[in-house]
C-alpha cells in the first residue's frame, strides 16, 4: 500500500456521497438531500484538513518548498468550500436549479482536482515521503478509516 492510498479510497467515498445527495435534490427530497449533503460536506472537509494538516506540510517538509503543486490544491480547496456554501444557502431555499448548476460546477471542479491529485501530487508524496522515512502512512489511513469503513 502507498502512503497515498487512504486518500485515493477516500475520493471515491466523498464522489458516492456526493452522488446520493445530487439524488435527493432531482427527486426532490429535500431532507434527504440535506442531510446526504451535510454529510459529503463534513467528509470533504475532513478530506481537506487530512491533505491540509498532514499531507501536504510533510510533502513540502520533505521537499523543502511551501510553493508547488500543493499550495495549487489549496487554492483549489478554497473554491470547492466556497462552492459548498452557495450549495448550501440554495438548498437552504430550496432552489434545485440553483443546486443542481453549482453541483455540476463543483463535480467538474473535484473531477480535474482528483485527477491531478492522483496522478500527479500523490505519486510524487509516494516517492518523497517513503524516501524520507516520515511517518505520515499510519495518520492518513487513521483520519480516513473511520468514514470509509475501513
Amino acid at each position: 500500500m502507498t502512503v497515498t492510498q487512504p486518500l485515493h479510497t477516500h475520493h471515491k467515498h466523498c464522489d458516492e456521497l456526493f452522488a446520493l445527495a445530487e439524488e435527493g435534490v432531482h427527486r426532490l427530497r429535500w431532507d434527504q438531500c440535506i442531510g446526504q449533503f451535510a454529510l459529503f460536506r463534513g467528509e470533504l472537509e475532513g478530506h481537506f484538513a487530512t491533505e491540509e494538516q498532514l499531507l501536504f506540510p510533510a510533502f513540502e517538509a520533505a521537499n523543502g518548498s511551501t510553493s508547488g503543486p500543493p499550495q495549487v490544491m489549496r487554492i483549489e480547496h478554497q473554491q470547492m468550500r466556497g462552492l459548498m456554501g452557495e450549495m448550501a444557502q440554495a438548498l437552504a431555499s430550496r432552489s434545485a436549479g440553483a443546486f443542481a448548476g453549482l453541483a455540476e460546477t463543483l463535480l467538474v471542479l473535484m473531477q480535474q482536482h482528483n485527477m491531478k491529485e492522483e496522478h500527479i501530487l500523490y505519486p510524487m508524496c509516494d516517492r518523497l515521503l517513503a524516501a524520507a522515512q516520515l511517518p505520515v502512512a499510519d495518520d492518513l489511513r487513521r483520519r480516513t478509516a473511520s468514514t470509509c469503513g475501513e
